[in-house]
């Protein structure tokens, strides 16, 4: 998944204002917030207030040692065992669940500043996304909590054994800009559940929802162990300098190596949810309107393909290419308009920055365009866009598109698909249309990717059960619902014995009588022991 935190991108975010760090009395008495957006350029301001904002500058910088203050603070929170009970972790769930009951309005409306996401589809892809997530942990969290028992062998006779979950400590989340609202709050939903104590750092690219997010999580969780840290590239840095039990990093595979090199150094483990091209094959065979009207519901009406699920690129046979494109068209029309940069039911791109490396992209394969091609650089708007059959060494064909264009490749015979699929890193997530068992099994078999979806898209990931997660370069590990719960926790053996039955057969001397016992034992030759025992062997 995309993610400009730490890119050449950044030039094109102004500064968008700073808090002072505050003391809150209101729940947990003197705790202190830090809440900070890039730090306000003198350059914007007149000379009289120069100095003052010189020295609010040095005052509200989240450096090294404030993020160390920070760590420090929830560390101590959690070591006081805080966070580990039942009922502090229903509470803090409670409390989200009352934020995303009476800030709706002002969620949605974030979600519009930032990406022009229209209200449905932010209420769809984020909002309930993220109130289902809360309400499964809330129903599910007594049942995740309790030691799962395991069966214990002759050898530990008699014993039982459980495996106990226990939360990590102190984990950090980063989130990115596409889904600004659910990548944040999922993660903290799972390590909240788990009984941790969480930072979260959410994009400078999606100003208005990392904003509400500080402003909202202080007033409905407790902010002795639950905390929102705004900024940049130098407020991500300081905070992974810090030691963490567990950070989780969505964005791009970049910065994916960054921080995996940053909590490398102090043997942190990471869940690195990242992205690539997610293909979706199309076979012949197939309720062409409805797979069209999936297409597009997993590309352009999907935060206009600026996200880490979307379908990518599509390989079809050289037969069925117009007849899917005429499809594509037909529904698009119907979703977007004549005009799709005037629809209000489209997202626009999220930067300046984003809609150049996406003309760059485009106007390198201008020549293949088939459908589409508009673009209004005022409104960051680019139309629903397809080319056809362009070159593998194109730039659209080599690094993820995070955008509204969409390549069709054409092959002679659809399983010449897996070919292509393979010669690319792992993706997150791959498609697959079409009625044929045979080759449905086939892609399940040979396609290696995060998640698989047959006859649809993006749906499989607000799957309850499913887990969410990629694989090699599209991402390590994975979450939601109770796989969030396990990411964030520490799965402890305990094995339990009683005083009474201590054989002497473990302790030396060795005889070979014992040797012989113990090997009978340990190879399940019960009858064998028995014999050995009795003397008859």
């Amino acid at each position: 998944m995309k993610s400009l935190s730490f890119g050449p991108f950044l030039v094109a975010s102004a500064p968008v204002g700073s808090r002072a760090f505050a003391v809150t009395r209101k729940c947990f008495p003197k705790q202190l917030h830090f809440n900070s957006h890039s730090v306000v350029s003198s350059s914007y301001l007149c000379y009289a207030t120069l100095s003052v904002a010189s020295e609010l500058e040095e005052k509200q910088v989240f450096d090294t040692e404030k993020a160390s203050l920070l760590v420090k603070e929830l560390r101590k929170s959690f070591d006081l065992g805080r966070t580990k009970s039942y009922e502090w972790r229903v509470s803090q769930l409670e409390g989200i669940a009352k934020m995303l009951e009476e800030k709706e309005k002002e969620i949605v409306e974030a979600l519009y500043k930032d990406l022009s996401k229209p209200a449905l589809e932010s209420f769809l892809s984020e909002f309930s996304q993220v109130k289902g997530s809360c309400s499964e942990a809330l129903q599910e969290l007594k049942q995740w909590m309790k030691p799962e028992k395991v069966n214990t062998s002759i050898t530990s006779y008699p014993s039982s054994a459980e495996i106990v979950s226990e939360p990590l400590g102190v984990v950090l989340v980063i989130s990115t800009w596409n889904f600004p609202f659910l990548l944040s709050m999922d993660p903290v939903i799972g390590a909240i559940s788990a009984g941790n104590a969480v930072v979260l750092k959410p994009s400078e690219i999606a100003p208005a929802t990392s904003s509400l997010l500080a402003s909202l999580l202080k007033d409905y969780v407790d902010n002795s162990a639950i905390r929102v840290i705004e900024g940049a590239v130098p407020e991500t840095t300081a905070l992974l300098e810090q030691k963490w039990d567990k950070i989780l990093y969505t964005g791009s595979a970049r910065v994916g190596r960054i921080v995996m090199a940053a909590a490398a150094k102090n043997l942190t483990p990471v869940v690195l949810e990242l992205g690539g091209k997610c293909p979706a094959v199309v076979d012949s065979d197939i309720n062409l309107q409805v797979a069209a009207r999936r297409i597009i519901g997993g590309k352009w009406a999907c935060n206009s393909g600026q996200a880490c699920i979307s379908v990518d690129y599509i390989i079809t046979t050289k037969e069925f290419a117009p007849k899917l494109i005429n499809a594509l068209k037909e529904e698009l029309e119907q979703c977007f308009g004549k005009d799709p940069i005037e629809s209000k039911d489209m997202s626009r791109i999220v930067s300046p920055a984003q809609f150049a490396r996406l003309t760059k992209l485009l106007d390198e394969v201008s020549d293949k365009i088939v459908l589409g091609g508009q673009k209004d650089e005022k409104k960051l708007k680019i139309a629903p866009t397809i080319v056809l059959d362009v070159p593998q060494e194109a730039m659209v064909m080599q690094e993820e598109i995070f955008g509204p264009i969409m390549p069709i490749i054409t092959v002679d015979d659809i399983k010449d698909s897996f070919s292509i699929i393979k010669s690319k890193p792992k993706p997150l997530a791959a498609y697959l249309f079409t009625n044929n068992e045979q080759l449905k099994k086939d892609y399940v078999e040979n396609i290696s990717s995060g998640g698989m979806l047959i006859n649809d898209t993006v749906l499989h990931v607000a799957t309850r059960g499913l887990p969410f997660g990629g694989v090699e370069e599209s991402g390590m590990g994975s979450y939601h619902g109770k796989f969030s719960f396990d990411t964030f926790s520490h799965k402890k053996s305990v094995l339990y014995r009683v005083f009474e039955a201590d054989t002497s057969l473990r302790y030396p001397p060795y005889t070979p009588q014992k040797e012989k016992l113990l090997k009978a034992i340990i190879n399940g030759n019960i009858f064998g022991a028995i014999l050995i025992l009795i003397g008859w062997s």
